[in-house]
């Protein structure tokens, strides 16, 4: 895992918002799927840092059993 600034890796990314966080924008994140890893970052500050985990430890997190799944 890391946290870092964004870059020229990342924004080319398609990024999606979470289906819970309604219409009027609140508290959401963003989440864009790269080859090896996972971004995420907060929908309110796309240019601020992100949080960049494996795949592997965000199908974990969310609860899939299959990477395949993503």
């Amino acid at each position: 895992m890391s946290n870092a600034e964004p870059s020229a890796l990342t924004s080319g990314l398609d990024w999606f918002k979470s289906s819970y966080s309604g219409a009027e924008g609140g508290q959401c994140v963003e989440v864009a799927a790269g080859t090896a890893t996972v971004h995420i970052r907060d929908s309110k500050a796309t240019a601020g840092p992100l949080l960049t985990v494996s795949r592997e430890a965000w199908a974990g997190f969310i609860g899939l059993t299959s990477k395949d799944e993503l």
